[in-house]
């Protein structure tokens, strides 16, 4: 089966009345703007998973610190895209966030409530205002259900209406992603990939959340398939005023449906600056070889650029590197001849040309760099010029 949406089409269509949550997209803002307040606030938060040793006495013998200090602001209305290599503690950092999992520290401050302090009733009263589009479409569906079913759950958890006001509300959501109505009855075995991550999305959607956390949501499917998921996001975003964590590893995806990006390595956050500012201006080593792999569909632009290889492997996150966590694989240490306060001193997030957010003890010597030139293709004095 394809799929049966147009992957352009953003005009209005049959829609569930859905609560407004806010006036609409807001300006984004790295460290929320102090007139607005974020709808989702994190600080410091922290999942270490223990590491035991024995059978029958088992003893605690250390830690995986798979997010180990996180801390990012979500306005209401705008998408943060959560960017990483496989392994960097991106989908902990959003099953953290929804309490799937109990963090280990930290806070997570949702519309004006401590999510972590939430227990029983009260954390599922705040669970409906907040939902996750999980990453694999074929395993997150139960196969003994029905699309009806799988779409209806959450509102027969929550309390929602009666058996046929649910069964509408369920066709009502199929049709919104793109799905007919009439499939209410089907398994999830009698789809394509891309439809059972439209029922993914109809299901977040069923109890009318704020926040919606995206894990991944297209890096199951094939790359036609991918544009039809992420236009219908952007689509769902724009009528419903939804607020989105974008959780990706692929730069290129992540470039089209975020207002900001936060590239995260190994349990933390090293930088966090506009979109459109990090493909033209990246200012932390990682970063700045993570857009390396990324090609730029200009054949005289691309000819000038160069791919960076990390050196090493991704360091063990139960035993992470002293001071910067990037300084084993960091190619700017390397030019710099190793300078002593990378081992030493883990660097935090700090502001170099207001909103843009570096975790570099040396950010400034990338500004202008070779490297961050073959990157980009074109110099940064050429870039401020033209801004300018």
């Amino acid at each position: 089966m394809s799929d049966e949406v147009d992957v352009k089409g953003r005009g209005s269509s049959t829609s569930p009345s859905f609560p407004a949550t806010g006036p609409g997209p807001l300006p984004a803002s790295g460290a929320a703007a102090a007139s607005e307040a974020p709808l989702l606030s994190v600080r410091d938060l922290r999942m270490w998973f223990p590491i035991t040793s024995g059978i029958i006495l088992e003893r605690h013998v250390g830690d995986v610190r798979a997010v180990d200090g996180v801390s990012f602001d979500i306005l209401r209305g705008e998408t943060l895209g959560l960017v990483g290599e496989s392994g960097c503690g991106k989908s902990t950092t959003g099953r953290a966030i929804l309490r799937l999992y109990r963090p280990t520290g930290g806070s997570v401050i949702f519309d004006g409530v401590e999510m972590t302090r939430l227990e029983d009733q009260s954390l599922r009263r705040m669970r409906r205002r907040m939902q996750m589009i999980f990453q694999d479409p074929y395993a997150s569906l139960d196969p003994r259900m029905t699309v009806g079913g799988i779409v209806g759950e959450p509102l027969a958890i929550h309390g929602i209406g009666s058996n046929r006001e649910r069964r509408e509300r369920v066709a009502e959501l199929l049709d919104v992603v793109g799905l007919n109505p009439n499939f209410l009855n089907r398994y999830p075995h009698e789809f394509s990939g891309g439809q059972r991550q439209r029922i993914g999305v109809a299901r977040a959607l069923a109890v009318n959340p704020e926040l919606i956390v995206a894990d991944e949501p297209v890096s199951a499917l094939d790359v036609s398939i991918q544009a039809q998921i992420i236009n219908l996001l952007e689509k769902l975003q724009d009528e419903f005023h939804l607020t989105y964590l974008f959780i990706a590893h692929d730069l290129s995806v992540v470039r089209h449906v975020s207002d900001w990006i936060a590239v995260m390595y190994l349990g933390g956050i090293v930088e966090l600056v506009r979109s459109r500012e990090l493909y033209e201006r990246p200012l932390h080593p990682y970063s700045v070889a993570l857009l390396s792999a990324v090609p730029i569909p200009d054949p005289v632009v691309e000819s000038r650029r160069r791919r960076i290889i990390l050196t090493g492997d991704v360091p063990s996150p139960a035993d992470p590197p002293s001071g910067c966590r990037f300084h084993t694989r960091c190619w700017l240490r390397s030019q710099l001849g190793s300078p002593d306060r990378c081992v030493a001193e883990r660097p935090g997030l700090r502001a170099l040309d207001g909103s843009h957010q570096v975790a570099c003890h040396f950010a400034e010597d990338v500004d202008g760099s070779a490297e961050q030139v073959q990157v980009t293709g074109h110099p940064a004095g050429l870039r401020r010029t033209t801004e300018s």
